[in-house]
């Protein structure tokens, strides 16, 4: 009997017995698509299976509704659609016209590859010569099956300078002839090529002709080649109207693939814009700012041409000159710089603080008397000076003849008060009478006399404390006596 453990191992293999059969099946199922697909590609002999475009009903009822669109507008009998541009017969005409061309320009690549890996058994160095497909499809229809390429006039296909090195290489190559078969290939090819291009222009002439009316504005400013790109692109006018002005500037934008080599050779965010007369004409400095600016300006226009705003085209055109106006301005060199004059010295007065607290602060740091003398000088005689560690100060005209002091004190400034200031302060301290004080009384009581009339203030005067360092021979010096005092009374 199993265990209960041994039963869950069993249930855990049969389970990814099956995970393991369906994932074979998934496998063989996806490598028979895969084959199935590669069988519709094998046959790389057939033109007809490698470009189907040509032959599809959407291609050939598109270049019919161009053609017969372009002989309307000849003839001079279209009439004018009173609409909105969405429902514009016209206007469904050319977002068609736009998206057949982006598949064309495929299908070019596809017959290109095609013409190539045929003909190089002719002229296997041509493709390094000739890099443009078109120019290489209408070589290899005028050169053909012939081995003397001298006998061939390449004069009105390629430059002279190319021209001779294609003559000198052929002379020189090691390609074979081809047989009837494959050179029938190889023009049938180029023939295709060709009538891609024409019914390519065909349809960039139909969509230049229509855009005026379509979008006018746009197409005044940018091009209408490029306008058809960007409406294309977008899916509408009324889609490209929409789009921020970030992802206009990189509609069509192709990622280059430079495998081993630098970065900085790739320029990234260049789409359709990149291409317009604006852009290219700025140089390649501001051409990245240039197309960052008509990418926002694209986006105003659209807008403007979706909702018909201004069918006449008179503001794609002011916007335009706007643009190169303002592209000039970027390139015009900065100004000079102005050699500015010094100001006159003191010319102006100095704005200082007013108030109390100013006033306070220049009294704390103002210039003492003591401070003064010592900063004069006396004419034809020598100062005293004293040794302050390893300085030599020196004392001025303090102590000196003339001076009128023995010596001098530095005596605290006090703050001068306004005549207001100090008729308030009188009313406060005294009353209004201007009395010098309540106490104080003409009368004076002697000891000797009794009572006589004397003034207070002038007793004061009198009896102040004096300094130790005044003159004796100052106005409050002098000796009294008993006597002196009763000779007053």
């Amino acid at each position: 009997m199993a265990t209960l453990a041994e039963s869950f191992l069993a249930d855990l293999d049969d389970l990814s017995d099956g995970e393991e059969a369906e994932e074979q099946q998934d496998v063989e199922e996806g490598d028979a698509e895969m084959l199935g697909d590669d069988l519709d590609t094998l046959n790389y002999d057939n033109l007809e299976a490698v470009a189907q475009l040509t032959s599809s009903e959407r291609y050939q009822t598109i270049t019919a509704a161009v053609r017969e669109a372009q002989a309307t507008d000849v003839s001079g009998s279209s009439t004018l659609w009173a609409g909105p541009a969405e429902e514009d017969p016209a206007y469904k005409l050319l977002v068609d016209c736009n998206q057949l061309a982006v598949d064309i320009d495929n299908e070019i690549g596809v017959v290109y590859n095609f013409i190539r890996d045929r003909y190089k058994t002719k002229f296997p160095e041509l493709e390094s010569l000739v890099h443009n497909p078109l120019d290489y499809a209408r070589v290899v229809q005028a050169i053909g099956n012939e081995m003397d390429v001298t006998l061939v006039d390449l004069d009105r296909l390629l430059p002279p300078a190319t021209v001779m090195v294609v003559t000198v290489t052929a002379t020189t190559t090691s390609g074979k002839p081809l047989n009837a078969e494959d050179i029938r290939k190889v023009e049938e090819a180029c023939a295709m090529a060709l009538q891609l291009e024409e019914d390519k222009g065909l349809i960039l002439r139909l969509v230049q002709l229509k855009m005026d009316r379509i979008a006018p504005n746009l197409s005044a400013a940018v091009g209408t080649e490029i306008a058809a790109q960007l409406m294309g692109v977008a899916g509408g006018l009324v889609n490209l109207s929409k789009m921020p002005a970030c992802n206009v500037q990189v509609l069509g934008a192709k990622r280059k693939t430079l495998a081993g080599f630098s970065s900085t050779a790739a320029q990234p965010h260049q789409g359709f814009i990149f291409a317009s007369d604006i852009v290219q004409q700025t140089p390649p400095g501001l051409r990245t700012k240039a197309a960052r600016l008509v990418g926002a300006k694209c986006t105003l226009l659209a807008r403007i041409d979706a909702y018909g705003q201004d069918p006449s085209g008179a503001a794609g055109h002011d916007m335009k000159d706007d643009m190169l106006k303002k592209i000039e301005k970027w390139q015009e060199p900065p100004p000079a710089k102005t050699a500015k004059v010094l100001p006159v010295p003191d010319g102006e007065a100095k704005k200082r603080r007013g108030g109390k607290r100013y006033r306070k602060m220049k009294e704390r740091f103002g210039m003492t008397d003591l401070r003064k003398q010592a900063n004069r000088m006396m004419f034809n005689q020598a100062e005293e000076e004293f040794v302050d560690g390893e300085d030599t100060i020196g004392l001025g005209v303090i102590g000196k003849e003339g001076s009128g002091r023995l010596r001098a004190v530095a005596l605290q400034q006090r703050q001068k008060l306004s005549a207001k200031a100090q008729k308030k302060f009188a009313l406060k301290n005294y009353g209004s009478s201007g009395a010098t004080s309540g106490l104080s009384s003409s009368l004076a009581f002697t000891p000797i006399q009794g009572i006589e009339l004397a003034n207070p203030n002038q007793a004061t005067q009198d009896d102040r404390m004096r300094d130790g360092t005044e003159s004796y021979f100052s106005e409050y010096s002098g000796f009294r006596s008993s006597r002196a005092a009763l000779g007053k009374g």
